[in-house]
């Protein structure tokens, strides 16, 4: 697999890029990211990517390179990596200095820009549908708004969701009402009803989440944000997960409970349809 990697001011191979040991982004998680596909050289829903980079970095006040500056690193770099598919990670951190908590010690942010082929699931989990299992984690601590490389949580979600042959994890708040995927966004499907939690229950807003939300009230499928519980999920007849990376991705189990026949149902089907289509338009 080749990746390549923007960082100060030229594009190299993964295997050459160094950050400082120093960085707070390594030392303390102290930066903000984000992950665009790019199809044939373009990236997909750039734009809206790089708002909401620049509304995580003024929520833990980060002072970003220029956008134009990013947006140039950005098509440089994918350029270099010349991949029809490719998944590219922004990264700024708020850069190296002296050792110490207070953001005044940093110097100048670090921008780092990754890029390699994109590995979206393999073809058969959007055709038969993927496990998902409920565990009691979120983002306690950090604003689940911001994307940030605070991502413990997530890594400890998707290990359990390992150890118990689940694909993705589904996060819970402090009274247990579901609120995200470890690294996706949740949408049930009841009575051909689409609902996903709303962004004040503590989640992510997510760019596909958002192209969702749209395509469904252009498609005249009913949709709505409220609080959901896991029985609500257990329950449902249908569910999906959303990413950029992912798209829309089918769940036909919950813990241990079966959704509808245990297919993708006709709701999250006509959903997906619609959104490769317009990611593949977009080419």
């Amino acid at each position: 697999m080749s990746r390549v990697v923007w960082i100060d001011g030229a594009v190299v191979p993964a295997a050459e890029a160094k950050v400082s040991v120093l960085d707070r982004g390594f030392l303390y998680g102290d930066s903000v990211y984000e992950v665009v596909r790019a199809i044939d050289g373009k990236p997909f829903h750039l734009g809206p990517h790089l708002d909401r980079l620049e509304r995580s970095a003024t929520a833990i006040g980060l002072v970003l390179p220029p956008r134009a500056a990013i947006e140039a690193a950005i098509a440089e770099t994918v350029s270099v990596a010349a991949e029809p598919d490719a998944y590219v990670r922004v990264v700024v951190t708020r850069g190296a200095g002296q050792i110490g908590l207070r953001p005044s010690l940093a110097g100048a942010p670090t921008l780092v820009i990754l890029v390699q082929p994109s590995q979206p699931p393999p073809p058969e989990l959007y055709r038969d549908g993927v496990a998902v299992v409920v565990v009691q984690l979120s983002r306690a601590g950090v604003d689940p708004r911001v994307k940030s490389g605070n991502y413990l949580p997530s890594v400890l979600g998707a290990a359990e969701a390992e150890r118990r042959g689940a694909y993705e994890c589904l996060f819970t708040d402090g009274v247990g009402r579901l609120t995200e995927g470890g690294s996706s966004n949740l949408f049930l499907v009841k009575g051909g009803m689409v609902s996903t939690p709303p962004e004040h229950a503590g989640l992510l807003p997510g760019i596909t989440r958002a192209a969702v939300l749209r395509l469904c009230s252009a498609a005249g499928i009913p949709v709505e944000e409220r609080p959901l519980w896991p029985i609500d999920a257990r329950s449902a007849d249908e569910a999906f997960l959303t990413s950029s990376i992912r798209g829309v991705l089918p769940i036909v189990r919950v813990d241990d409970s079966v959704l509808g026949n245990g297919r993708p149902g006709s709701v999250t089907t006509k959903i997906m349809s619609r959104y490769e289509e317009e990611m593949r338009s977009h080419a």
